[in-house]
């Protein structure tokens, strides 16, 4: 292979990798709900998140002036009957807090302002959803971040071995099992205690949508690495475990994530 296909099949995997992260993280549950919207003459914006510290409240903050009235309105996600109110504080600005929550816990909440005879709700059309956790040392953080991400671009890179006459198919194999064990495997349980207090909440113990297609995605690799040593065309299977793992990152992050049933606990 040419030192020019080299790196352009670099650049690509690079660029698939990169594209596909930020999909994943624009479209997940824990993606913050963003807007504007016009009221009483006025152009009001907005960021709700969807994931916050098990430790501390959720402020919530709108700048706006002081003669509008708001009003927050939250439960317990799957739990409360109706919503509890909250008369916001106007100065400098709208703000009001929702309340901590265990890890996993979650809460169900929205905003109405009111002049005059006026009024909007925020969003406009529907509700918003947060996430309590436990908080993730950088330490833990940043390296499974990074371990999964580069598991994602030895995968895809691996993928373009499918073009070159004299593949290093067992290299980039190498490389990307590496990665994702330690990213998906050691990394990831011990951020997912931290969040949530439990190792693992996929098959065969829950339905967490990440830890499945971690497994899903390791899985794929293993059977590649079989058929690297037995088929008579190994670079058909190391394709289509690397395009299995692109499926698989392209599933929203956190999606049917844990979960806090408060049901099974003690609650006011």
């Amino acid at each position: 292979m040419t030192k020019t296909k080299s790196i352009l099949f670099w650049f690509l995997a690079f660029l698939i990798t990169i594209s596909s992260a930020i999909y994943q993280r624009v479209t997940g549950p824990t993606y913050p709900v963003k807007g504007r919207v016009n009221f009483d003459g006025k152009l009001i914006t907005y960021k709700f998140e969807r994931s916050h510290s098990s430790n501390k409240n959720y402020l919530i903050e709108i700048n706006i002036d002081n003669n509008v009235e708001g009003i927050l309105y939250w439960k317990r996600y799957k739990f409360d009957q109706n919503f509890k109110s909250i008369l916001m504080t106007n100065n400098n600005g709208l703000k009001a807090e929702l309340p901590k929550q265990p890890p996993a816990g979650k809460l169900e909440y929205f905003i109405e302002l009111k002049k005059d005879d006026k009024k909007i709700f925020l969003p406009e059309d529907k509700t918003v959803v947060i996430r309590f956790k436990g908080d993730v040392p950088d330490f833990i953080l940043i390296p499974h971040i990074l371990a999964m991400f580069l598991s994602m671009l030895f995968s895809t890179r691996a993928a373009f071995e499918y073009f070159s006459k004299e593949p290093k198919l067992k290299f980039y194999f190498l490389l990307t099992i590496i990665s994702l064990f330690i990213g998906g495997f050691i990394l990831g349980p011990i951020m997912q205690y931290y969040a949530f207090g439990k190792w693992w909440t996929g098959f065969p113990f829950g339905f967490d949508l990440t830890d499945n297609k971690t497994l899903i995605a390791m899985i794929g690799w293993l059977f590649a690495f079989y058929k690297i040593k037995k088929s008579s065309n190994p670079k058909v299977w190391v394709l289509a475990a690397a395009i299995l793992m692109l499926i698989v990152y392209l599933i929203p992050h956190s999606l049917l994530g844990s979960e806090l049933d408060y049901s099974k606990i003690d609650v006011k």
